[in-house]
């Protein structure tokens, strides 16, 4: 039997590019065009690219943030918009379109602990990403075979390590840098092996709701999971916090997400952190340490 043929964008990304040599590769045939092979923001490009590619699912792993160290962080709202709006023009050429989202949607001013997907709506955000994550999974309700997965934060092989928390920190340690935590908030951090199983899952199977949250059983404060990426690396290197206090959690409940899909247990914290450990000891010849140097 021929394997489905699946759409992945933003495959040269982080999760994208983990997709892609993960198992699922063994069950599906991946079609992932570059940026320069498919504008996802040119509405001519995207209409002609499924005339002339039949796919069956699409992954939109695609998508613009704001980060601190970004050649370009101008356009998030028009970039993640068009691109999401485009794509969901063909939501009824597939069988099914996952779409990647975020916890943002709920609005970073509003946050409270296991954020549920119900509260979805309460309070619009006020930031570019969040309001444009926001208004795309608004668009994506009329589509009745479009499953939106909201991701909060999530770690592994590839991420930038010039600024994402836990490959910047377990960086720090192979490096002998110092380990900096701007501010103590708990958050939830979910392996990026972890959502392979969920992505297998819905690709197969039809779901009983329009979003999920996508979280790890354990919330995390950041000086917490900061102690232990120091025992993981057997270091002893201090860890300064800069800002006194504790911030809004960042977190979400995944009760609906695993009562639906059996497949997902998450990797405990210890595990994850040291086959992540061991894969950016493997790459330390082409870090650069200078990169480090962005506050986390």
């Amino acid at each position: 039997m021929a394997l489905k043929r699946v759409l992945l964008t933003g495959g040269g990304g982080f999760i994208g590019s983990n997709i892609l040599e993960s198992f699922l590769k063994e069950r599906y045939s991946f079609i992932s065009p570059s940026r320069r092979e498919l504008d996802l923001s040119d509405t001519s490009q995207v209409d002609a690219f499924f005339k002339a590619n039949p796919v069956d699912l699409v992954i939109h792993a695609a998508g613009k943030s704001p980060r601190r160290n970004a050649i370009d962080a101008a356009g998030v709202f028009y970039a993640n918009t068009r691109q999401t709006f485009n794509l969901a023009r063909h939501a009824d050429d597939v069988e099914r379109m996952i779409v990647l989202g975020s916890g943002a949607v709920y609005d970073g001013a509003h946050y409270a602990p296991r954020m549920q997907e119900d509260t979805f709506g309460a309070h619009m955000p006020a930031d570019e990403y969040g309001f444009s994550k926001y208004v795309c999974e608004r668009h994506l309700e009329a589509s009745d075979n479009v499953v939106c997965l909201r991701l909060f934060g999530v770690f592994g092989k590839r991420e930038d390590y010039a600024v994402r928390f836990i490959s910047n920190l377990l960086c720090r340690c192979i490096f002998d840098l110092p380990l900096t935590v701007n501010q103590d908030r708990r958050f939830d951090y979910l392996y990026v092996d972890d959502l392979m199983p969920v992505l297998d899952f819905f690709l197969r199977e039809r779901p009983m709701h329009r979003a999920y949250n996508v979280t790890p059983d354990e919330t995390l404060s950041l000086l917490d999971l900061a102690g232990r990426i120091r025992r993981t690396s057997g270091s002893d290197l201090p860890i300064q916090v800069k800002t006194p206090g504790l911030g809004l959690e960042y977190s979400g409940d995944n009760t609906r997400l695993k009562n639906e899909c059996p497949g997902f247990k998450p990797t405990g914290f210890d595990r994850s952190l040291k086959e992540l450990h061991g894969w950016l000891l493997e790459q330390a010849p082409k870090i650069n340490p200078q990169a480090l140097c962005y506050d986390q």
